[in-house]
């Protein structure tokens, strides 16, 4: 776990750092513990990061994960299905695009590696979309789950707004009860689990885009991006402790870390005053200025995080690498938690959050 006395102790004289051993049988939590945690760089912020996880854990936090980046067209569905199997996630924040291109595996469309080093005119010509090196059929692919998701439209509540949560687990749904491996997929599993799905721009991406042929044929689908900050900020509300695993930055990163300052800023409620806890892992530099470089130091100075020093650690890493080291020490190393299902309770738990915040119960007195 990341110490605010670190860098006194590496100043003064930490542990004496060894020619690192390899004995060719390592496991991933003893190469974690016995050689990442005793070297440095970013192979020890990635040793801090499993550790600090590993406590969160123990602490009966509520865990979020947010998910910029494309993460599940190269499989790193698989790793987040352990985690809440596992109950190690709680609430998952995504890009729309992670979301829609999860649903290809459970179906049997075709997602497949090819090469960065390549002619696009000629993948146009044969029909195939390139995320760097992964490779996606046109036909086969994209338009095959464009019908599932115009399918799963039916599942939708028409009569009222809606989260994307609600939206998110009617597609789960459908996986579920229609594909043939409904075990290859994220947003199944999630489904499964009651863990919401949230993104914060649902407008942009593949499942938005499809729906708007209901939207307009048919009674508009009423999302409400507002219901989705209410639902995560008494999700965080409700929370003994709150922590995060972000990969990559980007909305997903800050739609989360403003929960807190909803409390604080907007609803006049203190009792958090930042996250408990705040990993990321990134390929993002802060000097450029933007939000998915932005530290947790600065994130403290905003009242996202609730200490600038301790309990926090960035992984300047490419998650494809590291994500997956995170997600087996934690199964390694952490007994399995019972799962909070958190979209069932959503209701109470927004509720709970409404009668007891000052901005709303000054706001009752009035009328």
């Amino acid at each position: 776990m990341a110490d605010k006395h670190e860098k006194y102790l590496d100043h003064h004289g930490g542990r004496m750092i060894e020619p690192l051993q390899l004995k060719g049988n390592e496991t991933v939590a003893r190469m974690v513990d016995e050689v990442y945690a005793r070297s440095g760089f970013n192979g020890r912020r990635l040793a801090e990061a499993c550790h600090l996880y590993a406590h969160m854990l123990q602490e009966n936090t509520t865990v979020a994960l947010t998910i910029a980046g494309a993460m599940t067209p190269i499989g790193m569905s698989g790793p987040i299905m352990a985690l809440i199997e596992a109950g190690f996630v709680d609430v998952i924040i995504s890009t729309g695009a992670n979301l829609y291109h999860d649903m290809h595996r459970p179906f049997g469309f075709p997602v497949f590696q090819g090469h960065f080093a390549v002619d696009d005119n000629e993948l146009a010509a044969e029909g195939i979309a390139r995320i760097y090196d992964t490779y996606i059929r046109d036909e086969e692919t994209l338009m095959a789950t464009d019908k599932i998701i115009l399918r799963a439209a039916g599942r939708l509540e028409r009569n009222r707004p809606i989260s994307t949560a609600q939206m998110h687990y009617a597609l789960g749904q459908e996986i579920l009860e229609t594909a043939p491996h409904p075990e290859k997929s994220l947003v199944a599993t999630a489904a499964r689990y009651a863990v919401p799905i949230y993104t914060s721009s649902p407008g942009d991406s593949s499942i938005a885009m499809n729906l708007i042929v209901p939207h307009v044929t048919e009674q508009p689908i009423l999302l409400d991006p507002l219901r989705d900050i209410i639902e995560t900020t008494a999700v965080v509300y409700a929370a003994e402790k709150n922590g995060v695993v972000e990969i990559g930055g980007g909305s997903p990163k800050n739609f989360y870390l403003q929960t807190q300052p909803t409390l604080w800023q907007i609803l006049g409620d203190e009792s958090k005053k930042g996250h408990d806890y705040f990993i990321q892992f990134t390929t993002d530099a802060p000097h450029w200025g933007g939000l998915s470089g932005a530290t947790p130091q600065e994130a403290k100075s905003w009242g996202k995080v609730k200490d600038a020093l301790i309990n926090n650690v960035v992984v300047y890493s490419d998650a494809s690498i590291t994500f997956p080291i995170l997600c087996q020490y934690a199964l390694m190393k952490s007994t399995p938690r019972e799962p909070k299902r958190l979209f069932g309770k959503m209701p109470e738990i927004v509720d709970d959050m409404i009668r007891n915040v000052p901005a709303f119960t000054e706001y009752a007195k009035r009328m």
